[in-house]
């Protein structure tokens, strides 16, 4: 039968796919916790679940192709924003599915788009988990304060508009300074960045652990008297299961504020 991904490609699975490859760190968890035992293969960045033990095909930036072949999987999932069109392109030229989910900009979109994969992608009964996320996720708090939130250094880089960890943060009552950037992951100096504090546009400084390693003294020391939070990274910016556990500590987080 003939699916359509998030971008409207076709995707051409012969029956219900069992052997999956999946490219994508949240995708992984998303589908082994729905549906345990279709993921044969994963990159090196799939940590979760934490039993997880399959084929590992490299990053999720260059995967090594010819072991995702070599697989021969029923289904390869990836993401418009997290993989290469090249290697997408090569799979798909092998005669492989490859089902591409859009990059969500919010947890509502992110959360759409798992059902549809689940439930008519794999054929599995739509999970409590992500019933349960949408339950918690539903409403947006009145803003409590104004954040940046950088995922990189050297150079730096933030979270602009658009982008599923922003939302998250906005749905918590945390505003993000540049969520009007025309970048969804603009590079300020860290000159803009610290005047943004000292002028009053932002009052906190919010450090995931991912995708760069944020800690008390890698980050924070860049922005003297800045207070800051340390965050989850996985919680900031996965969709899927993660997304329970993931409103009660980030709510904690913020507590203060």
């Amino acid at each position: 039968m003939t699916l359509f991904d998030d971008l409207g490609a076709d995707v051409p699975v012969r029956g219900v796919p069992r052997r999956v490859v999946s490219l994508v760190p949240a995708l992984t968890e998303a589908v082994e916790v729905s549906a345990p035992g279709r993921i044969a293969g994963a990159t090196d960045y799939c940590t979760h679940p934490e039993s997880l033990e399959v084929s590992r095909v490299g990053g999720s930036k260059y995967p090594k192709v010819d072991e995702v072949l070599a697989l021969r999987p029923d289904l390869v999932l990836a993401n418009s924003e997290e993989n290469r069109p090249e290697d997408v392109e090569r799979l798909r030229a092998n005669g492989v599915p490859v089902w591409v989910m859009a990059a969500p900009e919010t947890v509502p979109q992110a959360l759409a788009s798992l059902r549809r994969l689940l439930t008519q992608g794999l054929e599995v009964s739509e999970p409590d988990w992500l019933v349960t996320a949408e339950s918690l996720w539903r409403d947006t708090r009145p803003e409590r304060v104004r954040a940046i939130v950088p995922v990189w250094r050297k150079p730096w880089v933030v979270l602009g508009r658009d982008t599923f960890g922003g939302d998250v943060l906005r749905r918590l009552g945390v505003g993000n300074v540049y969520a009007g950037h025309e970048d969804r992951y603009p590079r300020p100096k860290i000159d803009e960045l610290r005047s943004r504090f000292a002028e009053g546009a932002a009052d906190l400084l919010v450090l995931p652990d991912e995708p760069y390693l944020f800690t008390d003294n890698d980050g924070p020391e860049a922005f003297p008297e800045v207070p800051f939070v340390l965050v989850s990274g996985r919680y900031l910016t996965w969709y899927g299961p993660s997304l329970v556990d993931a409103h009660r500590a980030l709510d904690a987080a913020f507590s203060a504020w």
